[in-house]
């Protein structure tokens, strides 16, 4: 499960002027204004030219992570925009991993847990692991076997190979709605798929001190940001306007029109 398309609250706007979303990137008549890149190491630049890309330590892992090895035959790895990988689902579009990312990144520091739900292809999988180091701890979830079975052909073929082999790296089949608990609590959470509301499950395995980042709504939806304290208690913040494919069964979504 993964975004079907990115629609940032400027893209809604009745200006047709140039804005700035919170996450930095520029847009001009409701697009993202940064086109395609032929090769990683370009796509990465520009990200980073439109103020998507902000921290070095992103920067990094997405050089070191060729998206080209997480898209399907055929498709435009380095343009910016989400590609469908079968079975009602996509790889997001690389300015939405890279918002992703920045916004996780307090919270994927070496040594750290995380949890991907909805992992697909495992690019961004492949990142959080890059990110906590061999140290640390990174669980990918997603309940379509092929995509399982393909994402973890995808990593071993990337710089994330060896953390898959020591085990630091692991994607299950599984209902991402109901989390991985055996690894819980996580320092970082991040959501593929548009859930209706937050999950309980999820929230419960946030570490205190941690953050998710997840879309929520249904025709509208939010990129949420939520913060457990380490006292516990949960505060959350609207990020952006999204639109992600929904955070369903595996039956819902095969069976998607």
């Amino acid at each position: 499960m993964e975004v079907l398309r990115s629609i940032l609250s400027c893209f809604s706007s009745r200006s047709r002027t140039r804005s700035r979303s919170r996450t930095g990137a520029q847009y001009v008549n409701g697009l993202w204004s940064s086109g395609a890149s032929d090769k990683n190491k370009s796509m990465v630049e520009q990200l980073q030219t439109y103020g998507v890309v902000r921290t070095s330590k992103v920067a990094e892992v997405m050089q070191a992570i060729d998206r080209g090895l997480f898209v399907p035959p055929g498709g435009s790895p380095y343009f910016d925009s989400p590609m469908s990988i079968g079975y009602n689902a996509t790889i997001s579009a690389p300015h939405m991993h890279a918002a992703c990312l920045e916004l996780l990144e307090k919270n994927l520091q070496p040594g750290m847990r995380a949890l991907d739900v909805g992992s697909g292809t495992g690019y961004l999988t492949a990142c959080f692991a890059l990110m906590v180091g061999s140290e640390g701890r990174v669980v990918g979830v997603e309940h379509i076997p092929e995509l399982v079975a393909t994402s973890i052909e995808n990593i071993k073929k990337s710089t994330a190979a060896p953390q898959l082999n020591d085990g630091s790296l692991s994607i299950h089949i599984a209902d991402g709605r109901e989390g991985w608990p055996e690894l819980a609590p996580y320092d970082a959470i991040h959501v593929g798929a548009a859930a209706p509301q937050i999950p309980k499950a999820l929230i419960e395995q946030l570490k205190p001190g941690g953050r998710m980042v997840i879309p929520v709504g249904t025709v509208f939806q939010e990129l949420k940001v939520v913060d457990k304290k380490l006292d516990g208690t949960v505060s959350i913040k609207d990020e952006t306007s999204v639109r992600y494919v929904p955070l369903t069964s595996k039956e819902a979504q095969l069976h998607a029109n």
